[in-house]
């Protein structure tokens, strides 16, 4: 159990059957009753975001949230393979398990899974990777690093925003939060 007192952004909690999490909150103290703790919490199955109010000092249960580091080893069909780096296991999910980052996901890459009650609740990749451009306009004489940008396929199929002057085979380091372009990857 956790007091409404110890609410910090991040912190999850269970209501109504799921897992929630504190997104931003504030203890109110009025002039005349009792204190309040006024949250913003998110779901974390399905991402909807609610306000809710609670006394101050009331306990709701925390929820226990297990995460595994896993590596992804190879697809099959749409499913996605697994192995716990811990236990060997083998694990599978699919893409709406894993998110729309799933795009960035490749071969050998070791992720973070969150777990509730054995449910998968996120799938953490890398905050960044690198990936070979597969596919991009050519570069034209005269372009510069200040200049503008155009579209690039990465191995792994997504597109990216890259400057006008990466090529293909080029090797280059992404944002998985953001989907922008970090730089190019020394070899």
């Amino acid at each position: 159990m956790i007091s409404s007192n110890d609410f910090r952004p991040g912190v999850s909690i269970e209501l109504d059957g799921s897992v929630w999490r504190v997104v931003e909150f504030l203890h109110v103290k009025p002039g005349k009753g009792s204190a309040f703790v006024r949250t913003k919490l998110k779901n974390a199955q399905n991402g909807n975001v609610v306000e809710r109010t609670f006394r101050a000092g009331e306990t709701v249960p925390q929820a226990t949230l297990e995460k595994s580091t896993m590596q992804h080893t190879y697809k099959e069909g749409d499913e996605f393979v697994f192995m716990d780096m811990e236990t060997y296991d083998e694990g599978r999910l699919s893409a709406a398990q894993i998110g729309d980052r799933v795009k960035y996901l490749k071969e050998g890459m070791e992720v973070n899974v969150v777990r509730w009650n054995e449910q998968v609740l996120e799938v953490q990749l890398p905050n960044s990777v690198v990936l070979e451009v597969t596919q991009t306009d050519p570069g034209v004489k005269g372009d510069t690093a200040t200049g503008g940008t155009k579209p690039a396929i990465v191995e792994t199929g997504a597109q990216v925003m890259v400057p006008l002057f990466i090529t293909i085979g080029e090797k280059i380091k992404i944002d998985t939060r953001n989907d922008t372009y970090l730089g190019r990857e020394k070899e």
